[in-house]
C-alpha cells in the first residue's frame, strides 16, 4: 500500500525571492533537494548506488507531441526501487498529479513508489512535482522538467502543466528495465532540460456515441490515450437522427424511446446522469474538459419521434436506422421547442463544469434559411442564459451571433469568413484533412470516403496555422471528429483513430517549425510498445516501420 502520510518538506516562503519569480522557481528547487539531501543524510550510513549508467540523448527520445525546446546532457537518472515521488504542499491538485504518475510507472514497471512519504533510508532518487512561480512557464498548460543524474524536476504554475509533463515524463521511461546495471532492474531517464506548452489552447477529438453507443468504459479507454497525448478536450455528440444517448429527467422518453435505436438496428444505448457524471469526472482526472453536443435543429429524428411535438418537417417521425442526414427539423417556431431546449441545456450543463455547450447546427437541409437563423439566435441566448459558451458547426455563423460563440470549420470556408468577419474564434476540423472517420485508403476496413482519403502522412502533412486563410489569432485550436457510421466496436474505433489522432496530437500542441514528416513517423513508429500494452487495434500503416513489442499486435477483421 503506497503511503499517503504528508511529508514535512515543505519550503518556506522567502520574500527576497519574489522580486525574481524565475530565481525564485530555481532557488524553491534547489531547497528542496538540499532538505530531501539532508534528510537522507540524518539517518543511518548507506552505501550509495554505483549504477554504470548508459550515456542516453533527450533530444532523439520518440516524444510526442515534440516539446518546444530539449537540451540533452547525456547521462541518465535511474528510476528503479529506489526512487520517491514528492509534490509541493498545499498546491491544488498537486498531490493527485504525483499519485496519478505513481499509478502509470507501476503499470509500465511493476514499481511501487511512494508519493509524499516520509524519507527513508534505502530512498535515492527523487522525482519532484513543484507548483513553480516562473514566469518562463507562465501558461496554464506549460511546464519544465529538469532531468539529472540524481533527480527529477517538474515545475509548473498549474497542476493542468504538471499533468502535461508527467506525460513526457512517461514516454521518457524505456519500455524494459535494464537488469544489468544492479541486482534488480532499473529504468534509465534521459538527462537534460524540457521547456514546453502548447500551440493551441483548444486541443480536441470527437467521439460519435449517436450513430453508435459505446460504453462507458469505451468512453474511458478512449480518455486515457487522449491524455497520454495532451489532448485537453473530448467533445460528445450525443444526440443525431438515429439515437438519443444522454438521460435528460425532465423529458424521459428520450432515452426510453430515442436511445432504444443505432445504425443498422443494433440495440442502442444511452448514459444515465450518473454515468455521464462518471465520464465527466474521469475526464476531469486527466485534465480534459468535457463538450456536450446536442445537435440541433437538423439531425433531430430521435427526439422528434420521442416527442412528436417537437417535430417541424410536416411527416411523422418514426425511429430511424439508416445513414441519411438532412431530412429532420425541429418545428422552430414554436415555444415549446425552446422550452425543451432550455430543460436540456440546463440539466446537462449542471453535469458539466467545462466553458462550452455545443448545439451542433450542421446539415439543416430541410430548415428553411430565416428559420434556421432564428433557431440559432435563440438558442444561443439559451445556452449563454446557463453560463456555457456556445459551440456550433460552421452553419451556425450564419445567424447573428456575437464573438462569444464559436464555429467549428468542417466544410464551409465561406462560414469560417463568416465567423471571423463576427469577430469570433474558430475550430479548425476540415472534414478532407482531420476526420477520423474517413478510410485511409480503398483497402480501409471501416469508415467512409465522402471527403477524402486520409492515409497517415496526409493527416500529419498540412499546416493548421495557415488552413484556409484562417487568421491564426481567430483559432481556438484543433479537434479530430470520429463519426461512427461505420464502427460499432471499441476496436473499430481505435482502428480509425490511431495512429492519426496520434498525429493530430501533435499538430494541435507543437510548433510549426519543430514538425516534420520524416522525424515524426519515427518517433510515431517508437509508439508501438505503447499502444500494443494498451491493446490497441491500430492500423498498422505500411508507411510506417513499426517497431516491435513483446506484445502482440492483433488485427481486427471486418465482418
Amino acid at each position: 500500500m503506497r503511503s499517503k502520510s504528508k511529508t514535512s518538506l515543505a519550503l518556506p516562503s522567502i520574500p527576497l525571492l519574489k522580486k525574481n519569480p524565475i530565481r525564485s522557481n530555481l532557488v524553491r528547487s534547489a531547497l528542496f533537494m538540499a532538505v530531501v539531501l539532508l534528510g537522507l543524510s540524518c539517518q543511518k550510513e548507506k552505501k550509495k548506488r554505483m549504477l554504470n549508467l548508459p550515456r542516453t540523448d533527450m533530444a532523439s527520445e520518440n516524444l510526442i507531441p515534440k516539446p518546444l525546446k530539449i537540451i540533452a546532457t547525456e547521462s541518465a537518472f535511474a528510476l528503479d526501487q529506489f526512487t520517491a515521488i514528492y509534490t509541493s504542499e498545499n498546491a491544488s491538485g498537486f498531490e493527485e498529479v504525483g499519485n496519478f504518475l505513481a499509478e502509470k510507472i507501476k503499470w509500465k514497471t511493476d514499481l511501487d513508489l511512494p508519493v509524499n512519504a516520509l524519507a527513508k533510508e534505502t530512498q535515492q532518487g527523487v522525482i519532484y512535482i513543484n507548483q513553480s512561480d516562473s514566469l518562463e512557464i507562465n501558461a496554464a498548460e506549460a511546464y519544465q522538467l529538469y532531468i539529472t543524474q540524481d533527480s527529477v524536476v517538474l515545475n509548473s504554475n498549474t497542476a493542468t502543466g504538471a499533468f502535461r509533463g508527467i506525460q513526457t515524463l512517461q514516454q521518457l521511461i524505456p519500455d524494459a528495465g535494464n537488469d544489468t546495471l544492479a541486482a534488480y532492474k532499473v529504468w534509465p531517464i534521459a538527462t537534460g532540460k524540457i521547456t514546453d506548452s502548447p500551440s493551441f489552447e483548444y486541443r480536441g477529438s470527437m467521439l460519435d456515441v449517436a450513430r453508435h453507443f459505446f460504453s462507458v468504459a469505451d468512453v474511458k479507454k478512449y480518455i486515457d490515450l487522449l491524455a497520454y497525448y495532451k489532448y485537453n478536450i473530448l467533445h460528445l455528440h450525443l444526440s443525431d437522427d438515429q439515437g438519443w444517448r444522454i438521460e435528460i429527467k425532465s423529458w424521459p422518453l428520450l432515452t426510453e424511446i430515442g436511445g432504444s435505436t443505432e445504425v443498422g438496428g443494433e440495440a442502442g444505448g444511452f448514459y444515465t446522469q450518473e454515468d455521464y457524471k462518471e465520464i465527466v469526472a474521469y475526464a476531469a482526472k486527466h485534465h480534459i474538459t468535457v463538450v456536450p453536443e446536442i445537435d440541433m435543429p437538423g439531425h433531430t429524428n430521435a427526439a422528434s419521434a420521442s416527442y412528436p411535438i417537437l417535430n417541424g418537417n410536416g411527416k411523422k417521425a418514426e425511429l430511424y436506422e439508416g445513414t441519411h442526414v438532412g431530412f429532420s427539423t425541429f418545428d422552430t417556431r414554436k415555444d415549446t421547442v425552446y422550452a425543451f431546449i432550455d430543460d436540456v441545456v440546463r440539466e446537462i450543463s449542471e453535469m458539466t463544469p467545462g466553458p462550452y455547450f455545443h448545439i451542433g447546427g450542421d446539415e439543416s437541409h430541410v430548415t428553411k434559411k430565416n428559420d434556421y437563423i432564428y433557431f440559432v439566435e435563440k438558442v444561443s441566448k439559451i445556452v449563454k442564459k446557463h453560463g456555457k459558451r456556445m459551440i456550433g458547426w460552421d452553419e451556425v455563423a450564419q445567424a447573428d451571433i456575437d464573438s462569444t460563440s464559436i464555429a467549428q470549420f468542417w466544410s464551409s470556408r465561406a462560414n469560417a469568413e463568416k465567423a471571423v468577419s463576427k469577430g469570433m474564434k474558430v475550430i479548425l476540423s476540415p472534414a478532407k484533412k482531420v476526420y477520423l472517420d474517413m478510410q485511409y485508403d480503398t483497402l480501409s476496413k471501416f469508415g467512409l470516403h465522402w471527403a477524402a482519403y486520409i492515409p497517415v502522412d496526409t493527416a500529419y502533412v498540412w499546416t493548421p496555422e495557415a488552413y484556409e486563410g484562417v487568421p491564426l489569432k481567430n483559432i481556438l485550436g484543433l479537434e479530430a471528429p470520429l463519426w461512427s457510421e461505420t464502427i460499432s466496436t471499441i476496436d473499430e474505433l481505435e482502428y480509425l483513430a490511431f495512429p492519426r489522432a496520434i498525429g493530430y496530437s501533435e499538430l494541435s500542441w507543437t510548433t510549426k517549425e519543430n514538425r516534420d514528416w520524416e522525424g515524426y513517423k519515427v518517433r510515431l513508429a517508437n509508439q508501438a510498445p505503447y499502444l500494443d500494452r494498451m491493446d490497441v487495434k491500430y492500423y498498422p500503416s505500411p508507411l510506417i516501420d513499426w517497431k516491435k513489442s513483446k506484445y502482440t499486435y492483433k488485427e481486427i477483421k471486418k465482418d
